[in-house]
């Protein structure tokens, strides 16, 4: 029976925090790109080359995951997916031009598809230039993504988790529904890393910089949707109490250690790191 679910979110906050430490606590539920360094009892990702990337490493294979419309199709209708009607001609004009990020399909028989079809792709390229010569910065490619499936994996759809819907959220306040989901006799689920804003004029990521991730030098990432998505999940669990870690608590005089104005629930709390190493001796550098 869980009672503590830590929801680890990837600002660079929690660049302190021993994750390890948290385990004999409670159950970690963690966003994305945290797989390459730490293994959550839960990971969820919710875009395409996301969780692709995800799933093409073999994390899935031994690992919980939780994907977005993650739905297996058989592998008898790959061509007419990822190729739709194009001559023979056509394809390899497609294959010359744009990469399909996929996996080796040994002898599996399904696959998951993300992105744009390679059959646009090609419509776009003889628009522009009679399917000869490419200008590739008018083409807005956001790729073609094929995981093929091993049958005996631990990968989830959110639409299995709860009456067959997706709140269709992004990925830090997901992890906290599929948590809030999972664990219904929870009492506390601790915010660690959902840092929400910037404290300079940047992009707030650990991982930043690095595949399928922002570029170090873009802004911010807009708070509104995350916002409201806690917020939403504060109003549905009433009796749960939602902590939220900042390292200076809401007295840091900036963006990311204040109050956020529009939780205005009861069942939240805001505490520092040294409120959280007493709890947990889980945070390194902290002066006494």
């Amino acid at each position: 029976m869980v009672k503590t679910v830590f929801c680890i979110g990837n600002g660079q906050s929690r660049s302190p925090v021993d994750l390890i430490k948290l385990r004999p606590h409670g159950k970690i539920y963690g966003c994305n790109g945290l797989y390459r360094d730490f293994t959550p009892d839960v990971l969820c990702s919710v875009d395409g080359p996301m969780m692709h990337e995800i799933y093409q490493s073999g994390y899935a294979d031994n690992n919980e995951t939780w994907f977005r419309d993650w739905n297996p199709i058989p592998g008898m209708t790959y061509d007419m997916v990822v190729y739709a009607n194009l001559t023979p001609e056509e394809i390899e004009v497609a294959k010359k031009n744009f990469k399909i990020y996929e996996n080796k399909r040994e002898d599996r028989q399904e696959f998951v598809f993300h992105g744009s079809a390679i059959s646009g792709q090609v419509n776009i390229i003889k628009r522009i230039a009679g399917g000869e010569q490419i200008e590739k910065k008018h083409i807005n490619h956001t790729g073609c993504y094929v995981s093929w499936i091993n049958p005996n994996d631990k990968a989830h759809t959110y639409k299995d988790l709860s009456d067959g819907k997706d709140k269709g959220w992004a990925c830090g306040a997901t992890s906290g529904w599929v948590a809030l989901n999972q664990n219904k006799d929870l009492e506390e689920i601790y915010l660690i890393g959902h840092d929400l804003k910037s404290n300079d004029d940047f992009i707030n990521n650990m991982y930043k910089s690095t595949q399928n991730y922002g570029d170090a030098k873009n802004k911010p990432i807009p708070d509104v949707n995350w916002i409201s998505q806690w917020h939403t999940l504060m109003q549905e669990f009433p009796k749960v109490k939602f902590i939220k870690v900042n390292p200076k608590g809401i007295k840091g005089g900036d963006n990311i250690n204040s109050t956020i104005p529009e939780w205005k629930s009861k069942n939240l709390e805001y505490i520092n790191f040294d409120e959280l190493n007493k709890r947990f001796s889980c945070v390194s550098g902290l002066t006494k």
